[in-house]
């Protein structure tokens, strides 16, 4: 039995136009032709546009499932198990965006509302970039502790951020002095900052472990994201980010009873 273009259109849900397409790319050419020259498709071009739809609805592109019709006993497994892959993780992905979306709400729902002028007035120049959040989120999204930072973050006051920032803005003051200074990383000085910087968190937010500290500081490094969360991009020097990160590598080994490698500087 053949049917028309029209017909075909209306069984799979497809646009005329689509039909076309795939003809012209190869992928599905009609059978026959009527009289007039019109297309006509028969029960085995049906089959075959039934693949090429479960393909698409999959995600492979037209070049993918040309590749996999020419050698469908070749392709067609190790195709639809990549994909297989390639959905679980966008899946794991998806929901752990939910998750981050979910606490995002809960935050708004039972954070501090504040307006512009107050949100400067109390934050200043740090400004919390909304997609490293969303990383953070579902780097630590089974952290203990980012789970209690973000509940305690979520139950402050706007008196207790005036006060949590006016620490951070102090502490600041203090971290570029002794940067500026030329004070060593490893030096009493500086760890004494780490340390401060450490306890700041817990008090604010979560238990800070130094191992946990860390891992903080080197996110610092590796992220400029991470580091404009403490000092703002218009405070930062050359290296700032670095020092920090060994003073609070130096001040995790205090910490241990270690060495703090009497060799590093700045």
């Amino acid at each position: 039995m053949s049917y028309s273009v029209g017909q075909v259109s209306a069984f799979a849900g497809v646009t005329v136009r689509t039909l076309h397409h795939y003809d012209k790319a190869g992928l599905l050419s009609p059978s026959e032709r009527s009289h007039a020259g019109y297309r006509l498709y028969s029960d085995a071009d049906l089959a075959r546009l039934q693949q090429i739809l479960f393909y698409r609805e999959l995600g492979f592109s037209l070049d993918e499932i040309a590749a996999i019709f020419k050698e469908p006993q070749a392709n067609a497994v190790e195709h639809l198990r990549a994909r297989q892959r390639q959905l679980s993780e966008e899946i794991a992905r998806l929901q752990r965006l939910a998750e981050v979306a979910e606490r995002a709400i809960e935050v708004q729902q039972t954070g501090v509302s504040l307006t512009p002028q107050e949100r400067f007035e109390v934050f200043g120049e740090i400004t919390f970039d909304l997609s490293y959040a969303t990383e953070a989120e579902q780097k630590w999204a089974h952290s203990e502790g980012q789970r209690e930072a973000m509940a305690r973050a979520a139950a402050h006051t706007k008196e207790d951020w005036r006060r949590l920032m006016g620490e951070a803005t102090a502490w600041r003051t203090e971290l570029l002095a002794a940067f500026d200074d030329g004070e060593p990383s490893n030096g009493e000085r500086a760890m004494d900052l780490a340390e401060e910087h450490r306890l700041h968190i817990s008090r604010w937010f979560t238990s800070c472990p130094p191992d946990m500290h860390q891992r903080i500081a080197d996110d610092f490094v590796a992220d400029p994201r991470a580091f404009a969360l403490v000092v703002p991009p218009s405070q930062q020097r050359p290296g700032l980010a670095a020092y920090m990160c060994r003073a609070v590598h130096a001040n995790a080994a205090r910490h241990a009873g270690g060495p703090t490698d009497s060799k590093e500087h700045r």
